[in-house]
């Protein structure tokens, strides 16, 4: 990768775990949808710049964004419930790690198990492996009941919801960029259709919320200074987003833009451990760092 590749997705890095990070001890459903909707204000010009491209969307892919803010929203809401309920050194490396496996699964379900390589297999064994040390204080504490935590089932759900809206985004996005004589480059495809995609998690976060008791009362009770965290909190989500996007451009493998973005897991694991003082138990070091080499493996392989 080129100097430009590695520095882009090294600040996305930091930035993804940061977004985390700040989000962590205030996090709710509210909270992601005061953020998420402030971030769409701020990105609306540039639905004004690329207008002429928006009227030749098909129905098809409008039909694809109902159904990725639906996954996003799922994420949101356990993104914060299991940070409610948990160590962020636990639950951003199974949130993180976790969708490679429902991708997998559903990968095998539609026929195509053999687009998935001996590396790629060798990384999602790391990656399930992993997993299971996580939550565990020690070694020779196998038990059932570590994995019974609501944190855990919620980490996983959050999982569910991102390789929905991953398997859905590249979907849609392989419809725009292939229309019969598309004004859409891989970029401009991106910044529109990530655009809506906020709007439509927007959406969905505001139903998730106002049916849910607990997250409408603490959006009633949301004060300036959680807005503006909030607000912080959604640009570095999709400035995060955008970063990823342009370090595409300097790279001649994507793949290596997946496995490099994994260094996520060891800041955010890092910055849990030092910032939060979480505990560091010995499993759970070791857990991190297997997961962080096995998803390397499932991206270059």
């Amino acid at each position: 990768m080129s100097p430009i590749a590695v520095l882009l997705l090294l600040i996305s890095a930091f930035s993804h775990a940061g977004w985390n990070l700040l989000s962590k001890n205030r996090c709710s459903g509210a909270f992601f949808l005061i953020g998420n909707t402030l971030a769409v204000l701020c990105m609306l010009p540039l639905l004004w710049i690329f207008r002429s491209q928006i009227s030749i969307i098909p129905l098809s892919v409008w039909g694809l964004l109902l159904g990725t803010g639906f996954f996003m929203a799922l994420y949101y809401l356990c993104l914060a419930g299991a940070y409610r309920t948990g160590d962020m050194s636990m639950a951003y490396p199974l949130i993180r790690s976790s969708p490679i496996l429902v991708v997998t699964f559903v990968t095998f379900v539609l026929g195509r198990g053999h687009e998935i390589g001996p590396l790629a297999y060798a990384g999602i064994i790391l990656v399930v492996s992993g997993c299971f040390l996580l939550p565990i204080t020690h070694f020779r504490n196998f038990n059932i009941r570590n994995y019974r935590s609501l944190c855990c089932l919620l980490a996983f759900i959050a999982a569910i919801g991102t390789a929905g809206y991953t398997i859905i985004d590249d979907r849609a996005l392989s419809i725009l960029r292939n229309l019969p004589d598309s004004p859409f480059n891989p970029y401009s495809a991106a910044i529109v259709y990530v655009v809506f995609e906020a709007i439509s998690s927007s959406l969905w976060l505001a139903g998730g919320v106002l049916l849910i008791g607990g997250e409408r009362r603490k959006l009633q009770g949301f004060r300036r200074d959680d807005i503006k965290r909030a607000w912080i909190t959604g640009l570095g989500i999709y400035l995060t987003y955008g970063m990823v996007l342009a370090s595409m451009a300097f790279v001649e493998n994507v793949s290596y833009v997946a496995a490099f973005r994994q260094i996520s897991i060891l800041i955010g694991a890092i910055l849990g451990f030092t910032i939060l003082h979480e505990p560091r138990y010995l499993p759970k070091i070791a857990g991190i760092v297997i997961v962080f080499i096995g998803l390397v493996l499932v991206g270059i392989g």
